[in-house]
């Protein structure tokens, strides 16, 4: 029996089919164009979504060698936050919105000034945010009255391919959490879209993520090559899929992805709130995800290497060019520091990126370590909030920084604990996957993981490096706090 987990991320949308042991037999992956129609406005078309992942399924079913009926279960995983509407008729209202998306950022500040985001903290779990659902729609009905007046249904984007495979509109628990959900109840509450001004809200239903929610509709199957009737799971949330499928998810464990987000968690068997992270649900009724993230981790690194950096001629990948430099760089002392906030950070959708203590006789190399070590820091600073709540004792690293072992031991001294680095290919995608053979029956439930083998590689920190990298943080973080009455100012420039 085979599985199909389909991940779709911020730019491209992948679909891999595993074997029940975790294997990779194949995957594919679609391109799916973003516009950005004005500043702060990430959007992406919904139909071109769908086509996109369904292409990619196509592809994955001829390049895995296996016919189409062997695939037991069909489970999806995409971004969070941001917001994918439907009218009443189910089509899409307007263009799917991305979390990168910030329009709503001076909402959510609104918010934070009249108590409305303390009230829903100590609701929801949720701080507001420039991209979660409650604040877009709060931008949504002060600015465009006629497409808010005309919602049907309120999705994520998981959700909306879910929905295109088989005709069923609904969410999962991990999903529901993202704003209006009770933290104690983890169940919608009535209320809780007033604490917005938002009013009734429709809401989709709620299922466990291993639920068996629909089965593939003839028209997908047209497009997908599935057969029609094969068994769709309700799938979850990417950030909890990545943790699941990495091996991350669990009490004493800091989760970590370095990608465009700065992603850490922890789960806990209690809903302790704080502002510095999101109390979201977990996999199951009675666990809870500690999330604390910003926009602001190895995408920074992707900008220096495509902007800063020429290619050698060699054949080699760029970013694997740079770690001879970087690791150059690391073995001379460095004034160079970076704050990794080039599209978003942990202190407002003002506060932007920036070198500091460049001196005339520092080259590439010490920027680019740098700007590595600016990144891992940011994960520190989130870290060090889940060690307040929840005393992680060990860290599981995924995201494409963490595949060189030089950047992997870096976030070991950065973050001062142990960091296994996944084995997994494929890590959110192997966990919808595993929550569409639990829904099949394959699995007892998604955990634990049914794969044999290597489970990645674990660095320790180094003391020395540790201490070196404590005192860097030490001096961003007092440079984040002396610039925030100046990031409204350099903001402003860009509107002259």
């Amino acid at each position: 029996m085979l599985l199909l987990g389909i991940d779709n991320g911020l730019t491209v949308t992948k679909a891999v089919i595993f074997d029940a042991s975790g294997r990779v037999l194949a995957t594919a992956r679609r391109r799916v164009a973003q516009s950005m129609p004005q500043p702060r406005h990430v959007e992406r078309d919904m139909a071109d979504l769908w086509r996109q992942t369904a292409a990619a399924i196509s592809e994955a079913i001829a390049a895995s060698g296996q016919p189409a009926s062997r695939i037991a279960g069909v489970a999806a995983t995409a971004h969070g936050d941001g917001l994918y509407l439907l009218d009443r008729a189910g089509a899409p209202l307007g263009p799917g919105i991305l979390s990168l998306d910030s329009r709503a950022g001076s909402v959510a500040e609104d918010w934070a000034r009249d108590g409305t985001a303390a009230r829903a903290v100590a609701r929801t779990g949720q701080m507001p945010h420039a991209s979660a659902p409650s604040a877009i729609l709060g931008w949504i009905r002060a600015n465009q009255p006629d497409r808010f007046a005309a919602i049907g249904h309120v999705l994520a984007c998981k959700d909306w391919l879910t929905l295109c495979l088989t005709g069923r509109i609904g969410t999962d628990l991990t999903e529901a959490s993202t704003s209006f959900t009770d933290m104690q109840t983890q169940d919608y509450a009535p209320d809780i879209p007033d604490l917005f001004g938002l009013g009734p809200l429709p809401l989709p239903e709620i299922a466990p993520p291993d639920q068996i929610v629909g089965h593939v509709t003839p028209e997908a199957a047209a497009m997908t090559g599935l057969l029609p009737g094969t068994p769709v799971a309700a799938g979850l949330h990417d950030v909890t899929a990545s943790a699941l499928g990495s091996g991350g998810y669990g009490e004493g464990i800091v989760a970590i992805v370095a990608g465009t987000y700065s992603i850490n968690e922890t789960v806990t068997r209690q809903p302790l709130t704080d502002p510095r992270w999101f109390c979201r649900n977990g996999i199951a009724r009675g666990e809870w995800n500690a999330m604390s993230i910003s926009p602001a981790s190895s995408a920074n690194y992707d900008w220096f290497l495509d902007n800063l950096c020429a290619d050698d001629g060699s054949g080699t990948p760029l970013h694997l060019q740079a770690i001879p430099q970087i690791e150059a760089a690391l073995s001379r002392p460095s004034t160079a520091l970076f704050h990794p906030y080039l599209f978003g950070s942990p202190h407002g959708p003002q506060a932007s990126g920036a070198f500091f203590g460049l001196r005339g006789w520092q080259h590439r190399p010490a920027l680019l370590r740098a700007v590595v070590e600016g990144i891992a820091l940011n994960h520190r600073h989130h870290v060090e909030a889940l060690r307040e709540g929840f005393a992680p004792r060990h860290a599981r690293l995924t995201g494409g920084i963490s595949r060189a072992p030089l950047l992997a031991q870096l976030f070991a001294d950065a973050l001062d604990m142990p960091v296994t680095t996944s084995a997994v290919e494929e890590a959110a995608a192997w966990g919808a996957a595993r929550c569409a053979g639990a829904g099949v029956g394959l699995f007892a439930s998604p955990q634990p993981d049914p794969r044999d083998g290597p489970d990645g590689v674990t660095h320790h920190p180094d003391p020395a490096r540790a201490a070196d990298l404590a005192a860097r943080h030490a001096v961003l973080s007092d440079l984040a706090a002396a610039l925030t009455p100046l990031w409204p100012r350099i903001e402003a420039l860009g509107e002259l």
